[in-house]
């Protein structure tokens, strides 16, 4: 299960991105805490009344909503029983079982989640304390509550991270424009708060792996000079297809100017993150591959999308690595001069006057490498070393007779 909290300014838009989703048939209000009424026998004003009384209580406060998502493996499929007890489960152990919460089960992405609203605010206007609350009590109610219900662990569930986001179904742009702007904005929820991309080239080549492109049109156009974007569906050999969707109509509001927001708040975070895909990228080229296309390969096998960017004469000038499973994408180059284009393929052609080359006909059991023989090389004595310098070595004295 992974767990991720945040504290919206705003009560309104919180509840309002739910109740949304309730709407469209893309979740599912299935329980409340604390409330008088039941969720069927109440309407989006009565939900929110409640909640802007109990914040009423506290003016001085900044921060008074809570939202929660909980998400589980795709492999796992609960119903909504379930899914409360869990959420009821979670609210006690961050210390919010107290308070008046609403919880939703969306079914907008690739794999089950529930969205939990709440506020800060106790009955008597004190409020509670949410700094480092997903670091500290968030996390050890994860644990516990993975331990207790047997769920798949969120260590284990980052190796199959990539899998949880759904392509955009290519067979629903015949649907028309609703069709088409719930399924992008179905991927962008999905990859926007959890990849760590620092431009709009990068954040494409994320989202290119599901169907859909960022565009800001052409640069002396309308569009880019009004810094509007918009999203658009590719088919499967990347051409646009379907309607495009202005960004300020889609859920979450993925504009140009939030987007880069996000790249400022992403710049801080991606040391980790490049050293985890170096690592990979060092560990593919100690197998020697011959040709880019073989790096490719074996990188896919890491759960790493090489992207080769091309200009119109189709020739190479730059490649761009998507780390699927730690959810990052970064240019050759900015991983250092030698993951570039340049410098892999110069490593590339070294590797390969290096790469083990077999020769054991005699079935010995043992290889050659550049010819010299690996049994030959450990059959031979050992040179001795000595760590005392020559000119400090004493002289032997002559002994007198």
């Amino acid at each position: 299960m992974v767990a991720r909290i945040t504290t919206p300014k705003s009560l309104h838009k919180a509840l309002n991105y739910n109740e949304q989703k309730v709407q469209h048939g893309t979740a599912l209000c299935i329980g409340e805490n604390g409330f008088l009424l039941s969720v069927n026998q109440m309407n989006f004003y009565d939900k929110k009344q409640l909640f802007e009384n109990r914040n009423n209580l506290n003016e001085r406060a900044t921060t008074k909503t809570i939202h929660v998502s909980l998400n589980f493996s795709n492999s796992e499929d609960y119903n909504a029983n379930f899914l409360m007890q869990i959420a009821e489960d979670y609210m006690s152990r961050i210390g919010f079982g107290q308070q008046p919460y609403l919880v939703y089960h969306h079914f907008d992405a690739g794999h089950p989640h529930i969205h939990i609203l709440s506020t800060t605010i106790r009955s008597d206007g004190t409020r509670i304390n949410t700094h480092n609350i997903g670091r500290n009590q968030s996390e050890i109610a994860r644990k516990v509550i993975e331990e207790k219900y047997g769920l798949i662990k969120a260590e284990n569930q980052s190796l199959v991270s990539a899998k949880m986001i759904t392509p955009f179904d290519l067979k629903k742009v015949a649907y028309g424009r609703s069709e088409t702007r719930r399924g992008i904005a179905n991927v962008l929820h999905a990859v926007l708060g959890t990849y760590n991309y620092t431009s709009l080239p990068e954040l494409n080549a994320i989202l290119k792996q599901f169907n859909v492109i960022a565009d800001r049109g052409a640069e002396d156009g309308f569009i880019y000079s009004k810094r509007g974007l918009l999203y658009k569906v590719l088919d499967s050999n990347g051409n646009k297809i379907g309607v495009p969707i202005k960004a300020s109509n889609i859920a979450g509001s993925p504009t140009l100017d939030n987007l880069e927001k996000r790249y400022e708040k992403n710049i801080g975070l991606r040391d980790p993150l490049r050293e985890k895909l170096k690592a990979k990228i060092d560990v593919v080229l100690l197998q020697y591959p011959k040709t880019m296309s073989e790096l490719s390969t074996m990188l896919l096998k890491q759960n790493v999308v090489v992207v080769a960017r091309q200009n119109a004469e189709g020739k190479m000038y730059g490649i761009t690595f998507v780390d699927n499973q730690n959810r990052s994408v970064f240019n050759g180059s900015e991983i250092g001069r030698q993951y570039s284009v340049a410098g892999l393929l110069k490593q590339i052609d070294t590797n390969h006057q290096r790469r083990p080359h077999m020769n054991d006909e005699a079935g010995t059991g043992f290889i050659e490498f550049n010819g010299l023989s690996t049994l030959a090389e450990l059959m031979k004595p050992e040179n001795e070393f000595n760590p005392i310098p020559y000119q400090l070595k004493k002289r032997k004295k002559k002994r007198k007779i």
